[in-house]
């Protein structure tokens, strides 16, 4: 069993996709240069491993249809188009996640990246009026992060460039929290009060898993989660 979610600024807003891609592609590379060496012949210089690459094809259901949807109340195929659309457009990245389960055992991530939305071409097909057919590519996404220098001059006139130490998170963190109407376990740890970090969901999980069920996604306002 799987489930595609993609899920933009932390996990504040989240589209599961309505019906799975029969397939996913992942494409990883890896650089290489070929030189030629003066009475050595040919060699291959093995560069960095690139940004791995996702895509796939789907289609937004104008109905429910239990054959094929994976849940009901998805949004019209218009709306999800347009939301999908105004993520690309924000220039921002986004998080892909794509959650398997092994029979009656707890969901497991299959891939977590942050992508960005590389095509999204989306058309209508004659005897299926109302719903929209997609093909979507995505590319991984690396944050950098940036540390201040600063440069001072000893006694003696020579420059020297030191790094600022990165400022102490001195925020107080939670010890429990109280699950809201449209949270998500995702949601939950990107909160500063918590992980300021949505990738440590599983965290949350493993500590109330008791609690939840086998489900990671079926938390429940008004459940009171302990925050390892």
């Amino acid at each position: 069993m799987l489930q595609f979610h993609l899920s933009y600024n932390n996990g504040e807003e989240r589209l599961q996709l309505p019906v799975n891609p029969e397939r996913i592609s992942v494409t990883t590379t890896r650089g290489y240069e070929d030189i030629e060496v003066t009475q050595l012949g040919e060699y291959t210089v093995i560069g960095n491993a690139k940004l791995r690459e996702f895509s796939f094809s789907s289609f937004f259901p104008r109905e429910y249809n239990p054959s094929y949807c994976e849940y009901a109340g998805f949004l019209p195929p218009w709306e999800i188009v347009r939301k999908i659309e105004r993520w690309m457009n924000t220039g921002r990245p986004i998080r892909f996640t794509l959650t398997g389960q092994i029979y009656d055992e707890s969901f497991f991530a299959v891939i977590n990246e942050a992508v960005t939305i590389r095509s999204f071409n989306y058309y209508e097909v004659a005897g299926s009026p109302g719903d929209i057919y997609f093909d979507m590519s995505m590319k991984e996404y690396v944050f950098i992060e940036f540390r201040r220098l600063k440069q001072t001059t000893d006694a003696s006139g020579d420059i020297e460039v030191t790094q600022d130490a990165l400022r102490p998170d001195t925020s107080a963190k939670v010890a429990n929290y109280t699950v809201v109407n449209g949270d998500s376990l995702f949601k939950i740890a990107a909160r500063s009060s918590v992980y300021d970090n949505g990738d440590k969901w599983r965290d949350i999980y493993d500590a109330n898993k008791s609690l939840i069920g086998p489900n990671p996604n079926s938390i429940s306002t008004g459940m009171v989660l302990v925050i390892p």
